[in-house]
């Protein structure tokens, strides 16, 4: 099953070319501008995460280009800028995308956006017994204010989501016609959420994030969630500290348990307190901090106070060509319902909710350019969790007519363990052109854990190439590789108990492809190739993805 994504708007008056993945600054924009610290980019080193998108709409190439002695400069006219684009494709499997952004300034200093995405399939996966298609709407309105001292913005947001548990395992190729046709295998999520940032010059409280959403499905579960991250800082005396704040609400239940009839109610309230001091000196930068978390089980009338290392710093040498890094962080993590269907949709609404303590997580690496068109990043670390969620398959219960639609050995539950974690990250840029990029990254990870006998479904490989090239002014294109390693996964039966049989899910190749054609300043054609290998992985256990995919699609870019 895949879930599509797609890059935000252009904003900038530069030539667009478009791409599979999100531009996130390379190793050299950090080394070759001296004035930009490269504290977060230095000590924020996991594996971005990677999606798997049909379509892209264009963002701005931000490519550096190799040095070199100075020479005349070309006069090229620059692509015109327009506040809006629509975009349509439409594919195999009936798989569809739709979209339409638009921005209005309303004032000096003020503007209003929308974006609507609509991506749906049919499906059509081949010997699967239920329904297979999907879609997922999201619509998204945001104001912005930029005024002399202050800044705000705010932003409401609401997403329908549809998916089916049609991952029934081998031993349905035998059941009856009357029971498959009595699944009705349909989930469907209903989120909402509502926010904004308020960001003040020369004050104490420098900047302040806020955000209520709700989340609900067909089983009516619901989820509310209200989330604040004050920052003060106390920078107008000259001292160079900082004060965060993490305050986190969580209520939630579901109307009943994977066992019994009976419902689960969940409760969280989370305060942390993160004092830093930042230290700077020559090519040298250090930031000490710690933070101090308060959390109640509100439903267990149980309260809990945790306190972490937030250590992290950097050195530049070499003429600044290179950077050693390195840190000792850890912190509160609140899950939630929200969150895991993100991560997996085929969950059963029937889990187990409370927080996962990241006790520490020590990392040291180092970054550089090798040549003017080569960087690399390396990294270490370990870290110890406790309540880390893994995702497992629920107990098989049997065939019977009149189960839940997620009953029958097809949804996934959350289970926790305390988990230790020693993962080794390998990172080469090139850029060879301004034309041309590529981009590969690879994550070695090793497991321990406590009770539970395997880290399920976490991988112990990942790596990830994409390259981007644009052939001339019209035509672009690029090509992305993912492979995932062997995961693990537990079948269980309420019927035999006793016999759980661990579950080996195949590692697995992704090839994408796309080329584009730029018609003309406002209409671009593009053709997509998705899982071009075809194979019908597993992503999740009984959950295969559909096979070779096409969309053609075009965008169109306008003013009203």
């Amino acid at each position: 099953m895949k879930t599509h994504y797609a890059q935000e708007v252009d904003t900038l008056k530069t030539e667009v070319v478009n791409i599979v993945k999100p531009y996130t600054p390379s190793i050299s924009d950090a080394i070759k501008i001296k004035e930009t610290s490269l504290l977060i980019d230095a000590t924020n080193t996991t594996k971005r995460e990677v999606t798997y998108s049909i379509f892209s709409v264009p963002v701005a190439s931000t490519f550096n280009p190799a040095k070199g002695k100075a020479t005349n400069l070309e006069n090229i006219i620059p692509m015109p800028f327009y506040d809006n684009y629509a975009f349509f494709g439409i594919g195999n499997y009936t798989n569809m995308i739709a979209e339409i952004s638009s921005n209005f300034k309303t004032g000096n200093s003020e503007n209003l956006s929308f974006f609507f995405t609509h991506r749906s399939s049919q499906g059509g996966i081949k010997n699967i017994y239920l329904d297979d298609q999907f879609s997922t709407s999201h619509l998204e309105l945001n104001y912005t204010s930029n005024q002399k001292e202050v800044n705000y913005a705010l932003n409401a947001k609401f997403k329908h989501q549809l998916y089916n548990w049609y991952g029934l395992n081998n031993l349905f190729d035998f059941a009856s016609p009357e029971l498959i046709n009595s699944i009705d295998s349909r989930q469907i999520y209903y989120n909402g959420k509502v926010g904004g940032v308020l960001q003040m010059d020369d004050s104490y409280l420098e900047k302040v994030a806020a955000s209520f959403g709700f989340t609900t499905d067909r089983y009516s579960s619901s989820e509310f969630n209200f989330k604040a991250y004050p920052e003060f800082s106390l920078n107008t005396l000259d001292i160079p500290v900082k004060i965060d704040m993490d305050i986190n609400f969580l209520n939630g239940k579901f109307s009943k348990n994977y066992s019994n009839a009976m419902g689960i109610d969940y409760g969280f309230f989370n305060v942390g307190v993160l004092p830093s001091y930042d230290f700077n000196y020559e090519q040298l930068f250090i930031s000490v901090g710690l933070a101090g978390y308060f959390s109640s089980d509100i439903k267990n009338s149980k309260s809990t106070f945790y306190a972490y290392p937030k250590i992290k710093g950097f050195y530049r040498f070499a003429n600044e060509q290179f950077a050693v890094y390195a840190g000792l962080d850890g912190g509160l993590k609140q899950n939630s319902y929200d969150s895991f269907k993100e991560d997996n949709p085929y969950l059963s609404p029937t889990l187990s909710i409370k927080p996962t303590s990241e006790l520490y997580n020590g990392f040291a690496g180092l970054k550089g350019e090798l040549t003017h068109s080569v960087n690399f990043n390396v990294k270490v670390s370990y870290a110890k969790e406790d309540d880390k969620p893994l995702l497992i398959l629920n107990d098989y219960k049997g065939q019977a007519i009149g189960l839940e639609a997620y009953e029958y050995g097809n949804s996934f539950a959350v289970v926790y363990d305390n988990l230790r974690t020693v993962s080794f990250f390998g990172e080469l840029t090139f850029n060879l052109s301004d034309i041309f990029n590529i981009e590969l990254n690879s994550t070695f990870y090793s497991y321990d854990m406590s009770k539970e006998l395997k880290a399920w479904n976490l991988p112990k490989f990942e790596t990830t190439i994409i390259a981007d090239i644009t052939f001339n002014e019209n035509i672009y294109g690029s090509v992305s590789l993912f492979y995932v390693g062997k995961r693990s996964d537990l079948i269980n039966s309420s019927i035999n108990p006793l016999n759980p049989e661990i579950l080996t899910l195949d590692s697995y190749f992704d090839l994408n492809l796309q080329l584009g054609y730029r018609c003309n300043k406002k209409l671009t054609i593009s053709i997509k190739g998705a899982n071009l290998l075809g194979n019908n992985y597993q992503k999740w256990a009984n959950y295969k993805v559909q096979g070779a995919q096409g969309m053609l699609g075009a965008s169109y870019k306008f003013d009203w």
